[in-house]
């Protein structure tokens, strides 16, 4: 019987170090902040989603299934209460419902206000609560 002798392949020292990331966008110098976000012409052309949201519901799957013409559902909003107004997804003002001609517009009454950097914007319905929202003075 041979002997198969492994192929040693030799060792390779390797440097390993943290990683440096760049600074956040609060620890930049405000020149640096207004050069990189400060130039919105960039992005003013890009499309968002915009979606005006009535009120909510939840139902069954057997009422879903039932649903045909005629059928009504009630949502969590009375009549006359303020829209929510939102931009991908992002709840950012509220309005009324208004009759453009033919068409639903929608009349903005209170524009959000960031509570600042160091709030992270995930719960804008806490932000509505702490009173994030402002007149909008239309």
């Amino acid at each position: 019987m041979a002997d198969i002798k492994a192929d040693k392949k030799p060792t390779r020292k390797m440097t390993v170090s943290p990683v440096k990331f760049a600074p956040l966008v609060r620890d930049l110098p405000t020149s640096a902040v207004t050069g990189v976000l400060g130039n919105l012409e960039l992005v003013k052309d890009v499309k968002m989603d915009v979606t005006v949201e009535l009120g909510r519901t939840n139902l069954p799957l057997k009422d879903v299934l039932q649903l045909e013409d005629s059928s009504v559902i009630k949502l969590d909003r009375l009549a006359g209460e303020a829209v929510d107004l939102l931009v991908n997804g992002r709840l950012i003002a509220k309005g009324e419902v208004v009759v453009i001609g033919n068409n639903f517009g929608v009349k903005i009454t209170q524009v959000h206000k960031p509570q600042g950097a160091s709030h992270g914007g995930d719960d804008m319905g806490q932000d509505m609560m702490d009173g994030g929202f402002d007149d909008g003075g239309y």
